[in-house]
């Protein structure tokens, strides 16, 4: 029987944040669902990205080295729709569209940005379930980050579908979008010294 029948209603977004500070479910049609637990690698690639996006975590303005003009959180609940509330590994938001973050849960702006990093016991959720969720919702550019492979690939929305604009591997410095101001080093994403 399934969370959701087990229950007298489904499960509501009130539900969701009624839930123990440092529980880590979200809220997928209806049910409640336990995010899975990250593995080292996981948790190193997704560290990884987030501290070479760090010249995009200020105002925008400054030298092209420090280009500036998002918001980034890891983990954040996130509003895609009404019965939609995810955690996605790492979300971006340009600062024109959210001009601060906001104190409670769960962030109701779409995402600008998405990055997923894959685990072996998740990838068809990642790569199916969410990425058609996140077309839907209309994230402006949706990526997959997988440490086993040591790839990462990018997709830009489009009315059609996800539209794929980048494909990279170890070994590799890209310019990926919306952030080819800098060269990301796909080997810093492994926990690869340069």
């Amino acid at each position: 029987m399934s969370r959701a029948a087990a229950r007298s209603h489904p499960a509501t977004l009130a539900d969701l944040l009624a839930r123990p500070e440092g529980d880590r479910c979200e809220h997928v049609a209806g049910e409640l669902v336990p995010k899975e637990a990250s593995s080292a690698l996981h948790g190193v690639a997704q560290g990884a990205l987030f501290a070479q996006l760090a010249p995009f975590r200020r105002r925008p303005g400054g030298p092209p080295e420090r280009p500036g003009g998002w918001w980034f959180a890891v983990e954040a609940l996130v509003e895609l729709a009404t019965d939609e509330v995810r955690r996605p590994d790492v979300a971006g938001w340009r600062r024109e569209r959210l001009a601060t973050l906001p104190a409670e849960a769960p962030v109701r702006v779409v995402p600008d940005w998405i990055c997923e990093v894959l685990s072996p016991s998740n990838a068809s959720t990642d790569t199916i379930e969410k990425m058609s969720l996140y077309h839907r919702a209309r994230v402006g550019h949706h990526c997959l980050l997988d440490p086993r492979d040591r790839t990462l690939a990018v997709h830009r929305w489009h009315a059609d579908g996800s539209l794929r604009v980048l494909g990279a591997r170890a070994g590799e410095r890209v310019h990926a979008e919306p952030f080819e101001a800098i060269a990301l080093s796909m080997d810093a994403l492994f926990g690869d010294e340069e």
